[in-house]
């Protein structure tokens, strides 16, 4: 487990990026609402692997449990039986503002008057400190020190009787990304934010209802994908059935995060109404058109990278094959390796087949390079054994700022493209070679040019809202 001071980078010690969460909601009455949940959020465990929380409604009371570490190990079968009702909401965590403590763990639980609520939340609020502010001096309490707590605190002092009105007053006063699921003791929510940074999505389900950051979530319960919850939309389900309730004035450009296609999302989940193995493999095939190169084997860095090189295999006319063989059961551990353990670095995470590279050139696909902490590890692990030649190409362009919108991402001293040009990068990590996809590629990839548009801030520092340039993920704690 890691110190506090080094989750203040934002990324994991191996250098990969953190998702920022996953969420999910259900509402079906005579179906086991926290069983479907929590298999809801097992498919979602990779957006968040530090805590996990059910909340479930039964019309006269909400139920809430919470605890650390994956969902397998936050949840007993008793702790399923304990969630009664007839909707509930789950959350799976990677924090972004707010440390590793239970205290941080959602769905959060807010009341004003009447009105009790839970909320779980994917995203990253960057006025939360402001509005923490103005809510403490109306009375309110904090528990936590997440940016979570304030939106579901602000939701239940909204203004106004029906939730047309409490709606349109949160979204004019919050200010980043969210997609929210929230419930009271008789209602389930679908909240997203009016640029659509992160995803969400509504589905059916045993003539109910499903509400999921991926699509992944709904084929893992059988459920039938309908569509997106649209940037600035938010559905009320009820005893009434569904309805939509649209942004209340001109919706802003749509920004949704184009890191969801790149690594985030399930290559198995829609995005945009696209497949994201398949956005995948384009970026591969975009990336070996932009960046072509004489060899003999491509592989990719499983898993997230598996997809797109098979796509700069097939337009490369390079052959694929598996190098490296990844071992998917690491996941979190809280035993502290000792340093011969830890000095195998990248060795514990993945293995090379000598018998593949061995003797070859190798062209190795990538998602991402961030601090350029783990590609130094790969490139090395694959000379000793017998590569040849290495050969780096990397879906994303030069990360070379922060995000301040989800993504627990380093700071900028720390990101390795925003202190170093690209040949100066290819030497720090050993490479023969390497190339970057383009901006304009991966846009196209991803089917910019069909009129979409996305965040791409990461890559260009334009950020679709005004940010500090520095935020401290720790601030609400103190």
């Amino acid at each position: 487990m890691a110190s506090l001071s080094s989750r203040r980078t934002g990324v994991g010690e191996d250098g990969s990026l953190h998702e920022a969460c996953g969420v999910i909601g259900v509402y079906a009455p005579g179906m086991n609402v926290a069983q479907a949940a929590f298999y809801g959020l097992y498919a979602l465990q990779h957006r968040g692997q530090e805590s996990a929380g059910i909340a479930t409604a039964t019309g006269d009371r909400i139920h809430c449990y919470t605890n650390m570490g994956l969902v397998s190990q936050a949840f007993r079968e008793s702790d399923l039986m304990r969630l009664e009702g007839h909707i509930a909401i789950g959350h799976t965590r990677y924090s972004t503002t707010g440390s590793t403590h239970i205290r941080n763990a959602q769905p959060l639980m807010a009341r004003s008057g009447d009105l009790e609520l839970a909320l779980a939340h994917n995203g990253n609020v960057i006025n939360a400190q402001e509005l923490r502010a103005e809510l403490s001096e109306l009375g309110y309490t904090f528990t936590s020190s997440t940016d979570s707590e304030a939106i579901a605190n602000l939701l239940a002092y909204a203004p106004g009787q029906e939730w047309g009105e409490k709606l349109s007053y949160l979204m004019r006063r919050l200010q980043g990304a969210y997609s929210l699921t929230v419930l009271t003791r008789d209602t389930l929510l679908g909240i997203r934010d009016p640029r659509g940074v992160r995803p969400l999505c509504l589905g059916k389900l045993n003539g109910g209802w499903i509400i999921a950051s991926e699509s992944c979530a709904l084929d893992h319960l059988g459920a039938t994908y309908l569509r997106e919850v649209e940037p600035g939309e938010a559905v009320v389900i009820d005893g009434n059935g569904l309805r939509s309730i649209p942004y209340a004035g001109e919706l802003p450009k749509a920004a949704p995060c184009v890191f969801e296609h790149i690594y985030f999302a399930r290559p198995d989940s829609l995005l945009g109404g696209n497949l994201t193995y398949l956005t995948r493999r384009e970026m591969g095939r975009q990336l070996a058109r932009e960046h072509p190169v004489e060899a003999d084997v491509v592989i990719g860095v499983p898993d997230s990278a598996t997809a797109a090189a098979v796509g700069y295999a097939q337009e490369s006319g390079i052959p694929y094959s598996e190098g490296l063989v990844k071992n998917r059961y690491i996941g979190r551990t809280f035993i502290q390796p000792d340093q011969r353990i830890r000095d195998l670095g990248v060795r514990l995470k993945f293995n090379p087949l000598p018998e593949v590279i061995g003797g070859r050139r190798v062209v190795v696909v990538d998602d991402s390079i961030v601090r350029g902490t783990t590609t130094p590890q790969v490139v090395s692990l694959l000379r000793k054994a017998g590569a040849t030649q290495v050969h780096m190409r990397v879906c994303a362009p030069p990360i070379r700022y922060p995000c301040h919108f989800g993504v627990d991402m380093a700071s900028k001293q720390e990101l390795i493209a925003a202190n170093m040009s690209v040949d100066e990068v290819c030497r720090f990590i050993g490479a023969d070679s390497l190339g970057y996809m383009s901006v304009e590629g991966l846009l196209k990839s991803v089917g910019g040019d069909a009129g979409k548009t996305f965040c791409a801030a990461c890559f260009t520092g334009k950020y679709p809202i005004p940010v500090q340039l520095e935020m401290d993920k720790l601030a609400l704690e103190r």
